[in-house]
């Protein structure tokens, strides 16, 4: 693990703020902080395996800082190089104040402690790639990159969250604001939260500005891409041995031929393949590997790697975590380290930035329902819609007047699971009375709405900056890979590639119903065509259909499900259900809700007590 942590504010003369620092920092993976900075009212410590954490302190000011940081002060990045990141970092709030996160670049997260104020200064980069926990309470203020390392310590403990229990299953992650734990918190993407003397203000240092200045030339669009995706995969190498996650899809296959371009030799790409009918992308990867001349490395993944990962990845998250991909990302870092490999190139963004989801184009058609005039809509067509058969074709009539009618974010949720059926058949009633059904709605819907855009392809790609990418992608990616000991780097999501993809115009995202037009239009000299031209896919696990199969995925399973029936959480008979239509068909369908059930109660196992 890597990261940082601290609190400020009295703990009282008869504790060791050695010790206590020693016990919030061994969650991120050592007792030994890169500097130990502490009293009884204040401490602060930093840990990194790869060497990217640092902590100094001078004049009454403390400062730490975690992650591959750069300054756009020429000044400042000599003092970081000279002597360290942290430095640098004091330096930089010592002349501008809080407003030094605005020279602050890549991915980081930081904290500044000036004690005899009684002042903190928290902060992530600006799309979310590090983290940061806080805990706010009587007497001061508890941090860490992990929610363990803020429990770690006495003043907030562990009280795990109805609320959180809620959300994770809704998402099947804990989505920042909320963790698991009450009176936890997260930062957001580009968050700060400045404490003073007990009150906190809480802001965003920079925003994306979507406003493309003039529409733009494609050709030198096209070479302006190619120019950016060359300097951030030049950024991304060092003297570390880099290779590439190499998945077949746009993304990967992309970062995978860069690498071999910029490096000057075949780039070392790893791939999971799955014997499994629907799930296995193994020929793409390897299209991809004689296109671009890289040297492969692959690994099927079988049902005995799933039952022996699956305590180890449920052990790992410091809240519970519900994507199964988690399991191929891990065996695919796990194998570039075997192979000698300190740090991977993920492609993780580019459906995020250039509009790649299916759902951007399938909104597209919902919003169009609102050009109707609304004496129509009301008067006419819902009318007619809600007296129709529910009998194919007009079944799909009525299906889309419905679904148009609810407003974005909340649309995006239609499929959820949670909404399939009443909350109270999959909830028991002491435990739908601690929570709001509406929290993750209401996170949506403030990050839908703060997005300085009136473009429902732009907003809807804001919401997936912290959803899909902060709250879940990169913490499935970072976690597996500090678990697999292999660093990651995220070129698609260097700030340049997403300013620059910001402010294409919307029509150069999701052309119709095309996904990602602008950017396959201009790769279509360097990426083949058949991974082109696929259809996106993903890095999914086959656990329903191999839990039908493989006895021990089976016991592990039932066995989890079967504890969580005394929890009070689920209701014993949706348990029942669900594994009865998990055995009657559709294994994949209710395998993501068996999973996710499963996963939970995992997770409680390994960290309860």
């Amino acid at each position: 693990m890597t990261g940082l942590c601290g609190w400020l504010g009295p703990i009282g003369q008869d504790s060791n703020p050695s010790a206590l620092l020693g016990k919030m920092m061994a969650p991120l993976g050592s007792a030994e902080p890169a500097q130990n900075l502490s009293s009884t009212a204040y401490a602060l410590g930093a840990y990194s395996p790869f060497g990217l954490a640092s902590c100094h302190e001078a004049e009454g000011l403390l400062a730490a800082i975690d992650g591959r940081v750069s300054w756009d002060d020429a000044a400042l990045a000599r003092l970081a190089q000279e002597r360290s990141p942290a430095v640098a970092l004091h330096a930089a709030y010592r002349r501008w104040g809080k407003d030094c996160l605005a020279h602050l670049h890549g991915p980081f997260a930081i904290a500044i402690l000036e004690p005899a104020s009684g002042m903190a200064l928290l902060a992530i980069d600006r799309l979310g790639i590090q983290r940061l926990c806080f805990a706010p309470h009587a007497s001061g203020l508890v941090f860490g990159s992990t929610c363990d390392s803020v429990t770690a310590h006495p003043a907030i403990g562990r009280h795990i969250s109805s609320q959180g229990i809620f959300n994770f299953l809704y998402h099947h992650m804990v989505p920042a604001p909320g963790t698991i734990y009450a009176g936890v918190e997260k930062l957001l993407p580009a968050q700060y939260l400045l404490h003073r003397n007990g009150q906190q203000e809480r802001g965003f240092y920079w925003e994306a500005d979507w406003l493309a200045p003039h529409a733009p030339n494609f050709d030198q669009s096209r070479q302006t891409l190619k120019q950016i995706l060359r300097d951030s995969v030049g950024s991304a190498l060092d003297q570390h041995h880099t290779g590439a996650f190499l998945s077949g899809g746009t993304d990967s296959s992309t970062i995978a031929g860069m690498l071999t371009q910029v490096s000057g030799k075949p780039a070392e790409t790893f791939s999971i393949g799955f014997k499994a009918d629907g799930f296995d992308e193994m020929e793409y990867a390897r299209i991809a590997v004689k296109q671009f001349g890289t040297h492969p490395h692959e690994y099927y993944v079988t049902p005995d790697d799933v039952v022996a990962a699956i305590p180890l990845i449920a052990a790992a998250y410091d809240e519970p975590f519900g994507n199964a991909s988690a399991v191929p990302t891990y065996f695919c870092a796990l194998k570039a380290k075997e192979a000698g490999i300190d740090a991977l190139l993920a492609g993780d963004g580019g459906d995020e930035i250039f509009g790649g989801n299916t759902r951007y184009a399938t909104q597209k058609v919902f919003e169009a329902y609102g050009y109707i005039p609304a004496l129509l809509r009301q008067s006419l067509i819902e009318p007619l819609a809600a007296r129709l058969p529910r009998v194919p074709p007009l079944s799909k009539v009525a299906s889309y007047v419905r679904q148009a009618r609810v407003p974005l974010p909340e649309r995006l949720e239609a499929y959820n699971i949670l909404h399939s059926v009443a909350l109270d058949t999959i909830f028991t009633p002491e435990f739908l009375s601690t929570v709001d059904p509406e929290s993750p709605l209401t996170i949506m819907r403030e990050v839908y709405s703060r997005t300085r855009s009136d473009s429902t392809v732009n907003r809807m790609l804001h919401l997936d900056w912290k959803q899909t990418l902060a709250d879940n992608d990169l913490r499935k990616v970072n976690r597996m890979c500090e678990l697999a000991g292999v660093e990651v780097r995220y070129p698609l999501l260097d700030e340049r590639m997403v300013a620059f993809a910001a402010q294409l115009p919307d029509q150069y995202k999701v052309k119709g119903q095309k996904l990602r037009w602008f950017f396959k239009e201009a790769l279509s000299d360097f990426l083949p065509r058949e991974i082109i031209d696929k259809s996106k896919h993903g890095f999914g696990l086959p656990f329903g259909l191999w839990m039908q199969t493989h006895p021990e995925l089976w016991a592990l399973a039932n066995d989890s499900l079967s504890a969580l029936r005394k929890r009070g959480i689920v209701q014993p008979a949706y348990i029942d259900r669900l594994l009865d239509q998990h055995r009657g068909g559709h294994a994949s369908y209710y395998g993501v809700m068996i999973w996710v059930l499963m996963m939970l109660e995992q997770w409680l196992q390994q960290h309860e007590g």
